[in-house]
């Protein structure tokens, strides 16, 4: 899988922004992806060191909209700690 296809979106929610102060970053990933896939996609698209990739398993909601019962999709995401120092750009301002 070549790594632009590895990321989908980094997460920007409340917990995800003040994880980067500990200089953690969170990305929406694709469903088959390994750690060790998800680490090489973040070093060569972002040109940084990653420490460590932790991965979980967003699993989908039910929601009711009248009497129909639908469910949202599951999803993965992935919080990458970098090396002291490094820092990714597009988070920056948020």
């Amino acid at each position: 899988m070549h790594y632009y296809e590895v990321l989908r979106r980094p997460l920007i929610s409340e917990k995800s922004t003040m994880l980067i102060s500990d200089n953690k970053y969170g990305f929406e990933v694709a469903k088959k992806t390994t750690k060790s896939q998800i680490k090489e996609a973040v070093e060569k698209s972002f040109d940084v060191g990653v420490i460590k990739v932790n991965v979980m398993n967003i699993h989908g909601k039910k929601h009711r909209r009248g009497s129909r019962i639908t469910m949202s999709s599951s999803w993965r995401k992935a919080v990458v700690t970098l090396k002291s120092g490094d820092k990714i750009e597009i988070f920056e301002g948020v």
